[in-house]
């Protein structure tokens, strides 16, 4: 599959729009804008059916909202976007040439997205012990990113036999489903567990506010980092806090994109500049 080996890119950068756009088009093409100007490889959305979503005891409180003190049924539909909207951005997406798709809550939004030929799945953490959501995600046989977080390693270990018995390829992302996530619960080392168990890719998807975790994944290993992004920290919406501003993104793409660069290939060389500079101390 190419689209496999496009993501053999290092690092390969996935800016999480998710529901940050709250609802807006316009808001969403700004921050596909700045993905891309600020040298992210791809965007992702997240897609829910809110009837489905959202559990009975929840659905007719009532909340503050930019919209008025409405139920939280409404204001979850409010945020959604539909196959209309998500058409729209994926033209948009491909306008100004970056990658796109969606994480899916539940199967109406999963055979929805589907109509969009997007590249990629993606199981969000609170989808991983759904075991029939999971063969439905795998029998598409797309790249699959699997979100690791709210789960045992017993889960992880059931989700990746339904990926491997339907030979879907799949990331594992290590992951804590924290919004946002202190950096003491952040536990990186699971990243390195996580491909000796599974001989697989893993990336990580993080929830904190700051970069550095991000180049500590990074560098131990995990080469497909997905970030929330948000244009203003401050916005009204459950995942502002827990993503990376404009000026948060462009700290953690100028740094992680030239680590390449600066660890080079591992082979001792004796550049011509050495030998200059030797000149100018060897006395022997």
């Amino acid at each position: 599959m190419t689209n496999f080996k496009k993501l053999s890119k290092d690092p390969y950068l996935i800016a999480e729009i998710g529901i940050n756009h709250n609802g807006s088009i316009e808001t969403a093409k700004k921050l596909i804008d700045i993905s891309k100007e600020l040298n992210f490889d791809c965007v992702k959305f997240q897609k829910r059916d809110p009837d489905v979503c959202v559990p009975i005891e929840q659905k007719n409180k009532m909340r503050e909202t930019p919209w008025g003190n409405i139920t939280y049924l409404q204001y979850k539909k409010k945020i959604e976007f539909g196959l209309k909207e998500f058409k729209i951005l994926k033209k948009y997406a491909e306008k100004v040439k970056i990658d796109i798709f969606a994480s899916c809550f539940d199967t109406n939004s999963l055979l929805l997205i589907k109509k969009l030929n997007f590249k990629f799945n993606k199981v969000p953490s609170a989808m991983i012990t759904n075991l029939n959501f999971l063969t439905k995600v795998a029998k598409q046989k797309k790249i699959t990113f699997v979100s690791t977080g709210m789960c045992a390693m017993k889960d992880i270990e059931n989700a990746v036999k339904i990926f491997k018995k339907n030979n879907c390829k799949f990331i594992l992302m290590h992951c804590v489903s924290l919004y946002p996530c202190p950096e003491e619960k952040l536990n990186l080392k699971v990243i390195n567990t996580l491909k000796k168990k599974f001989n697989c890719p893993v990336g990580y998807s993080g929830h904190e506010p700051s970069v550095s975790p991000s180049i500590y994944a990074y560098m131990l290993g995990a080469n497909i980092i997905e970030r929330h992004i948000t244009l203003d920290r401050s916005m009204w919406g459950t995942d502002q806090a827990a993503s990376l501003s404009p000026d948060g993104m462009k700290m953690f793409t100028s740094v992680i994109k030239k680590s390449n660069k600066i660890f080079g290939n591992g082979v001792k060389r004796f550049y011509p500049e050495e030998k200059i500079m030797l000149k100018k101390f060897k006395y022997w």
